[in-house]
């Protein structure tokens, strides 16, 4: 049995951790199933981001007319386009593996828990007083064998579709839909209900369906029923809510209807650690589970399923694991954004949320027509939407749609984290006419409103 003084099972954000105790002089493992790097490089954020890139240029050119300019598109090299993103990820195992020292030791196969101390490997055991669990989540299950979900996209080889079909309505599916729409595939997104993206803010929900539903062609409280694969061809019955049907055909079928927990091979049987009803590992305010010496961070925990919120995990349990910190990690805040045409970012609660909870709040919606920028883009559905505590003037939440919301959103989250009070937004020294600036009279409105609400 081979002992190490951390053993870390997941090499996606956890690889940070292994690097950070491979140069503090520990003997570390490092146990991967897949590619280093996890799902962001190899199969999601990145990869998903450098292809809207090139939907982004798409887009601009087909909407030119809004600036008076007559343009059009010859072609579109989708090949090239999956091309370069296929090379970039085909480097991302070989770019993690060097960020290692001699101290750290790579392991590839699925780990799992012998006992709460001692892990299996391919034939081999290891064992160590300190074990950190980051397996992250997986995608649902597609509802057809030769359905995608969103790791089959990355890397995207051999012939790529002309058509394709996507089912869900969160983030994932919205951003791909809007990618392939862009680049020319025929695109067709279904959703089991009228919410998209419903777990955003109502008001900005509705700017978002009115806009993108521009872009994308979506059946709304539709189904896919009777779904056959034959000829490299799907064909379904598309089922309406109202009772209407119709028939429906597409190259490709994908599946983005949430991810899940993805702990079910660590065999957490053979260990006194706990999961919730969904799955994920239990755990306190200091990552540990209900197993001495196990720890859980990311997504396996099923709390922030956001990349930065992993990565800001991982760097805190560095400290408690190498630099002896006693501190809790606390989240402030936890913001998210949307990267679609238009684009989302937000923070904090939702309005409906606010009042479900209770909790005392006004709101303002100020467009962005008084920066120049913002007006040189010459679209008029941009938003930011503030939700306030009017007894202190702390900002509970902000919600932005428009281009470069999840840029802009920085400059609230700084506020937020420092000193939390909206007044510093309103009272700070803008750049003008930069595109920053729309958030200076989001701000004086925001302000203003409390101040009437206190009168």
């Amino acid at each position: 049995m081979k002992k190490f003084d951390l053993i870390i099972i997941g090499a996606g954000r956890a690889s940070n951790l292994a690097v950070t105790a491979g140069k503090a002089g520990k003997k570390v493992a490092i146990i991967e199933k897949s590619t280093l790097g996890g799902t962001c490089p190899n199969r999601g954020c990145v990869p998903s981001k450098l292809l809207l890139g090139f939907s982004h240029v798409a887009n601009a050119i087909k909407e030119s007319n809004r600036h008076f300019i007559d343009a059009s598109i010859n072609k579109i090299d989708i090949n090239k386009i999956f091309q370069e993103t296929n090379e970039y990820i085909s480097k991302i195992d070989e770019k993690y593996n060097s960020r290692f020292n001699e101290n750290v030791e790579v392991f590839k196969g699925t780990g799992s828990f012998v006992s709460n101390n001692i892990i299996q490997i391919n034939n081999e055991q290891l064992t160590a007083p300190k074990i950190v669990i980051a397996t992250g989540t997986k995608p649902i299950k597609p509802e057809h064998e030769k359905a995608w979900s969103s790791d089959d996209i990355f890397p995207l080889e051999g012939e790529i579709p002309k058509s394709i079909t996507i089912v869900g309505s969160g983030f994932i599916a919205c951003e791909l839909a809007g990618f392939f729409s862009e680049v020319g595939i025929k695109t067709t997104l279904l959703i089991r209900s009228q919410n998209i993206l419903g777990k955003e803010d109502h008001e900005i929900q509705e700017i978002f369906k009115n806009e993108f539903s521009k872009k994308v062609n979506i059946e709304f409280d539709t189904s896919a029923k009777d779904v056959e694969y034959k000829n490299k061809q799907f064909s379904m019955t598309l089922e309406n809510k109202n009772g209407t049907k119709k028939d429906h055909t597409s190259e490709a079928l994908l599946y983005a209807i949430g991810r899940e927990s993805n702990t079910s091979s660590l065999k957490l049987e053979n260990t006194s650690i706990e999961t919730d009803d969904r799955g994920y590992i239990k755990r306190n305010e200091f990552f540990e589970t209900t197993a001495k010496g196990v720890y859980v961070v990311g997504d396996a925990a099923g709390v922030y399923m956001l990349q930065h919120a992993a990565a800001y995990e991982v760097n805190h349990l560095s400290k408690i694991l190498l630099e002896d910190c006693k501190e809790p990690l606390s989240f402030k805040y936890m913001p998210h954004a949307v990267f679609t045409e238009p684009e989302i970012a937000s923070v904090g609660i939702s309005e409906q949320e606010a009042k479900k909870q209770n909790i005392e709040h006004i709101t303002t919606t100020t467009n962005w027509l008084a920066s120049a920028k913002a007006m040189s883009t010459r679209l008029k559905y941009p938003v930011t939407k503030f939700i306030v505590n009017p007894k202190n003037y702390e900002i509970l939440a902000c919600h932005m749609i428009g281009p470069e919301s999840s840029t802009m959103m920085h400059q609230v989250l700084t506020v937020m984290h420092i000193n939390n009070d909206i007044r510093h937004l309103k009272e700070m020294l803008y750049i003008h006419p930069a595109m920053s600036e729309a958030l200076l009279p989001a701000a004086v409105e925001a302000v203003k409103a409390i101040e009437n609400y206190n009168k």
